[in-house]
């Protein structure tokens, strides 16, 4: 059964949800899963790589 948020919009269930049940889906539907978890492995892991070289650079401004 859809959801609706307080304004009547339709809320989408997200792709992919950390411990759901995976029996139901065919081996497509799992290698597309893992292609799209790769790609947020990668989105997470560019963050982090900006977040490190910001505190990097704060850490050697704050040292001299």
């Amino acid at each position: 059964m859809p959801r609706y948020d307080e304004e009547g919009r339709k809320i989408e269930a997200p792709a992919h949800a950390v411990g759901a049940d995976l029996s139901d889906l065919s081996v497509d539907e799992l290698q597309d899963r893992i292609v799209m978890l790769r790609d947020e492995i990668s989105r997470v892991e560019a963050v982090i790589a900006g977040k490190s070289g910001s505190i990097a650079a704060a850490e050697s401004f704050f040292k001299t």
